[in-house]
């Protein structure tokens, strides 16, 4: 008994199949898998997610009352920078920023997704490898 398919069933099998082979092996063979952003310091997305982080830091601080402008930070560039794929992008950055003339390095954690034009900022504090002066910041 030979099988009669539509050409739409047909498409949406190779359809189904080409997803989940990208999404097996088209991330450094994980799903879900982090990657390294090439270039990042002439990244324009990258460095305004930097931007974005840092100014959310510091609308934090004043909301909580502590923006008197020594602890808030001024955005120097983006360093390093992975991406994952989830129910959205999200970056991982380590952020080089100045705090009353020292610079020092960050990490944040921001899920965009474009869709619906959002993005979020879900973790800043220093890098591990940084002075733990500034207290980390969920959000």
């Amino acid at each position: 008994m030979s099988m009669i398919r539509s050409p739409a069933v047909t498409l949406t099998t190779v359809t189904l199949f080409s997803l989940v082979f990208l999404s097996a092996y088209g991330y450094d063979g994980m799903v879900g898998g982090r990657t390294e952003v090439k270039d990042v310091k002439t990244n324009e997305e990258v460095q305004e997610l930097g931007r974005f982080s840092v100014h959310e830091y510091n609308r934090s601080l004043r909301h909580r009352g502590n923006g008197d402008g020594c602890r808030e930070l001024t955005f120097v560039e983006v360093v390093e920078a992975q991406t994952q794929v989830v129910s959205g992008i999200k970056y991982y950055l380590k952020i080089s920023a100045t705090q009353n003339g020292v610079t020092k390095i960050f990490e944040s954690v921001v899920v965009v997704k474009p869709w619906v034009h959002s993005k979020e900022l879900l973790n800043f504090g220093p890098s591990t490898s940084s002075e733990r002066k500034i207290v980390p910041i969920r959000f």
